[in-house]
């Protein structure tokens, strides 16, 4: 049974928590709204009906022109770490939670939030609009994540407007439908902490044992902890497999479930660089790719402070210390399955992917057609290919020779065709580049929403050929600008 956006199940668990935990707002009207885009996967966590996307009600719905059946908007309270400074109030500054959705049939529970909605009691002289560009890019950022098989939050639909805010430039602006399990983030935690009020940390942590992890016992903190630190650490080391960036790990930004949250100058890294950054506004380059697993750590580091009312520092070290081993055993796996070995041997393959890592950094070569290229291994094309890539010929020749040595070493355990299936299923061959989605971006803000949808679609499926979209495979044209991102939106 499918439903419209005012017939769904609406629950709002999260006002059993005490007020100083939110405040309810109104969302406020955007100017002349339009549907830019709508995400049928998406709906089908809710159980709405993809039809009612092209009702001017729901339109007008999460545009704040009317309120929704049902519901009871809040805007969430948190604090956090900023580039490594505490900032004592943050929240939900352009952000409404309408509320819990339970899904007809298996009851599955998602919250949906509006972002750009307009302003809070959060939003520090701001505005409360997230402006068009920026919602696409999460809106593409995040299904892309999900097709990718990385935990992240997902996005139904955004909703245009031709009201207008200052960023770096006059911009429209935009609403972005945010999905997920829980939006709560470790600065959840922080900001109760940080002013001395141990009942409202215990309160929210019994919250979220009670709602989602309810396989744990009650007052089970240091289960708590260790899931955000095993979830964390996964889900770092898939954004490493896959080339992600998020550019602005902030204590705020990282979700207390282990989910990619909050998509704001991101990248998918196309030249290899562990030292890539995405943020402009990162300066120092504290949240370059090759430094978020540290930065994750020194998050959950946060994390457990805010919880010292509940857990002494020596019972929360060995949750944290086990960090480490979750995130290189995950890496581990996950490398070694995209270079489609059937087991990891210890100190030969860490030799092996450091090689790799080197030959890719010398010249920022594409890692993501490298990879793809490496799974049709040993045709001539793909040799042909790989060598096209890398203009250190004796590096790579050097390399792949160890390679080759390597996937011999396994016997006929797997044959060619074989491999190669198996490791296409780990290398995508499409990602969100940044040319992709500025392409997109420019189409959607002349009310050209098509590419928008071809994209959604293409990222849906990374990993198959998908032969009539090639091109969406291979990097920017030559003298193409690289996007320079901020925070600003």
């Amino acid at each position: 049974m499918t439903r419209s956006l005012d017939t769904l199940c609406w629950e709002s668990r999260l006002l059993a928590l005490p007020e100083p935990f939110y405040a309810r707002v109104a969302a406020e009207a955007l100017e002349s709204p339009y549907l830019v885009s709508f995400n049928p996967a998406a709906a089908e966590l809710l159980g709405l009906d993809p039809a009612a996307a092209g009702e001017a009600d729901f339109v007008r719905a999460i545009a704040g022109a009317r309120p929704v059946a049902g519901t009871d908007p809040v805007a969430l309270r948190y604090s956090g770490h900023q580039f490594g400074v505490y900032v004592p109030q943050l929240g939900d500054g352009r952000a409404l939670m309408l509320g819990e959705v339970v899904r007809d049939g298996d009851g599955l529970r998602t919250e949906v939030q509006l972002k750009g909605s307009g302003r809070t009691p959060f939003s520090r002289g701001g505005d409360g609009r997230a402006v068009l560009r920026s919602t696409i890019r999460e809106y593409l950022g995040s299904e892309a994540m999900h097709g990718l098989g990385v935990p992240t939050t997902r996005a139904l639909a955004v909703v245009g407007s031709d009201e207008r805010v200052m960023r770096e430039g006059m911009e429209t602006t935009a609403v972005l439908v945010r999905l997920a399990s829980s939006h709560l983030r470790f600065g959840s935690f922080e900001m109760f902490a940080r002013i001395g009020q141990p009942a409202l940390v215990r309160a929210l942590a019994d919250f979220v044992l009670a709602t989602q992890l309810p396989a744990l016992a009650p007052g089970d903190y240091l289960g708590l902890l260790q899931h955000a630190v095993t979830r964390t650490a996964r889900l770092v080391a898939a954004w490493q497999a896959v080339g992600f960036t998020h550019g602005v790990m902030n204590s705020d930004n990282m979700s207390i479930l282990g989910l990619t949250l909050d998509y704001g100058p991101f990248s998918f890294m196309e030249g290899f660089d562990m030292e890539h950054v995405p943020n402009h506004s990162d300066h120092e380059g504290r949240y370059a790719f090759g430094r978020q697993p540290g930065v994750a750590l020194w998050n959950l580091g946060c994390l457990a402070s805010a919880l010292q009312s509940l857990l002494p520092p020596e019972v929360a070290r060995p949750a944290l210390a086990s960090f480490a081993a979750t995130f290189t055993s995950e890496f581990e796996d996950r490398f070694r399955r995209k270079l489609g070995l059937l087991e990891w041997r210890g100190e030969e393959d860490e030799v092996l992917l450091r090689g790799l890592f080197r030959v890719l950094a010398a010249q920022q070569v594409d890692s993501p057609r490298f990879f793809r290229l490496l799974c049709d291994l040993p045709e001539a094309a793909a040799l042909d290919g790989l060598r096209a890539l890398v203009d250190d010929a004796r590096g790579l020749e050097a390399w792949l020779e160890f390679y080759r040595e390597r996937l011999a070493s396994e016997g006929g355990a797997r044959q060619p065709a074989e491999r190669r299936a198996a490791m296409q299923r780990e290398n995508p061959k499409y990602v969100l580049r940044g040319h992709l989605a500025e392409r997109a971006i420019a189409a959607a803000q002349q009310r050209e929403f098509g590419e928008i949808d071809r994209l959604l679609a293409i990222l849906a499926a990374p990993f198959d050929e998908q032969p009539e979209h090639a091109e969406y495979a291979l990097p920017a044209p030559p003298g193409s600008e690289p996007v320079a991102l901020s925070c600003s939106s």
